[in-house]
């Protein structure tokens, strides 16, 4: 692709390559998908797709950024939530939901790209790989503060690994059996997990008596925690 900066018309036309290619990959196979296929769904001649890509393997990195991004971009309303249980289990509704939608087709889409790219594309199971992260890292910022604030008794990095397995697990196994009972499993066997950690804080109350003193009460549970940081 040239290194010069696309205009907004040769942005809109890379734009359009990619999301046919991503679709095409994503219902045919990217080894039987062809130039020839991205040609046809596009309208676009070999130059023009050869002007924003420089070979197959550059319009595949680019088709798994944009899968990357259209997962999370789904899922965006929900991941800025996921630092309580029910914001977690609004965030499991949604998944089920998608795939009740989709008829249990399809499965995920990084995850359809990476099972074909692992073994025989370094470069793109890295991408891949990248791809995962950020989605581990959405889910690892809630439990992580749901941690911060002692309401976590947990360790955020396995559980959101743990959460995200559970999800790729289901996935494919709705897929199979076209049933989103498995993923249903997966998903609340993690989430009863993470709830089974979790504890509500009583808010500190302010009680102020005569002469302007103000009487702090911390709750139990809050005295606990200062105990522990303490004691450490």
């Amino acid at each position: 692709m040239s290194a010069k900066r696309l205009t907004a018309k040769g942005e809109a036309t890379r734009h359009r390559i990619v999301v046919a290619a991503a679709q095409l990959m994503y219902e045919q196979g990217i080894s039987d998908t062809t130039m020839e296929d991205m040609r046809a769904a596009t309208g676009a001649s070999s130059s023009q797709i050869y002007h924003y890509f420089a070979d197959k393997q550059a319009l595949l990195l680019a088709v798994i950024d944009y899968q990357t991004g259209a997962v999370l971009d789904l899922q965006a309303p929900h991941l800025d939530h996921l630092d309580t249980i029910s914001g977690l289990r609004a965030w499991r509704d949604l998944l089920v939901g998608n795939q009740k939608r989709l008829q249990c087709r399809g499965g995920c889409p990084i995850g359809t790209l990476g099972s074909q790219t692992a073994e025989t594309n370094p470069e793109a199971r890295l991408a891949v790989a990248s791809g995962y992260l950020r989605w581990e890292n959405a889910i690892r910022a809630g439990l992580t503060a749901m941690y911060s604030r002692g309401n976590l008794n947990g360790n955020p990095d396995d559980l959101a690994l743990a959460l995200l397995t559970a999800l790729q697990g289901g996935l494919l196994m709705t897929k199979i059996h076209r049933d989103v009972r498995p993923l249903e499993v997966a998903l609340d066997t993690v989430l009863d997990r993470i709830s089974s950690l979790s504890r509500t804080l009583p808010a500190v109350t302010t009680n102020r008596g005569r002469g302007g003193r103000t009487d702090r009460r911390l709750s139990a549970a809050s005295t606990l925690i200062e105990q522990t940081f303490t004691s450490g």
